[in-house]
């Protein structure tokens, strides 16, 4: 049977980073390229620079499919249709379409939902794992990356700007997902397998909201 082939939804986090990686390891899969949606020069909610993303494709050397968005919460129908008419029109071959979501709450099927009419599967490579196990994994497996993002309501904004670390999860709050996966933060992976090479960073920007804290970085020349 033939590789499935599979383009990836990519944040510029550690959760796309482990399922590009999985991917890449599985015979049943042929990755060919990431795609990024993003609004005006950064990727919503990872607050990463859409250079700093570029900056990682090239990295993984697969080609980058760059999606833009109207405004940062569009309603589902335009998302939806901005994602598939990016895909349809990246020029390469697509068999599938893989996510890093971990969580069974019903994003499975919201995915699946605009996907699959398209005439593509859906692959969900950490779906439904345990986010302590995971989160070793992403650290075994020496995934380096940054907390970029906090929600201030969830997580002290002190994390922002910190190494994921198995000594910063120890410290976490309790009810703090060791993933965010409630949204408690957001990384940015600068060092992976998938990596050739290492991302180097300059921090350009901190910017602390009544919520949420953020730290943009953009890419050493």
């Amino acid at each position: 049977m033939k590789p499935i082939k599979t383009m990836v939804s990519w944040s510029s986090g550690k959760d796309s980073t482990l399922t590009l990686i999985r991917l890449l390891e599985d015979p049943a899969f042929d990755v060919v390229g990431l795609y990024t949606t993003y609004l005006e020069d950064e990727v919503p909610f990872q607050a990463t620079p859409i250079d700093v993303v570029r900056r990682q494709a090239a990295l993984t050397g697969l080609p980058l499919v760059m999606i833009p968005l109207p405004e940062i919460f569009p309603p589902n129908e335009v998302y939806q249709a901005c994602v598939v008419d990016g895909l349809r029109s990246s020029g390469l071959e697509i068999d599938a379409v893989a996510f890093g979501d971990m969580f069974c709450n019903g994003i499975a099927e919201y995915r699946r939902s605009y996907i699959e009419p398209a005439g593509w599967q859906c692959v969900f490579p950490l779906m439904g794992e345990d986010s302590t196990k995971l989160a070793d994994e992403i650290l075994a497996r020496g995934i380096r990356t940054l907390l970029t993002t906090v929600d201030t309501h969830q997580l002290p904004g002190e994390f922002c700007g910190q190494w994921y670390s198995r000594e910063l999860i120890h410290r976490l709050p309790a009810g703090v997902d060791p993933c965010g996966e409630n949204g408690e933060f957001h990384t940015l992976v600068t060092e992976a397998p998938c990596f050739q090479g290492v991302l180097k960073l300059t921090l350009c920007h901190i910017e602390r909201q009544h919520r949420f804290h953020y730290q943009r970085y953009l890419p050493d020349a």
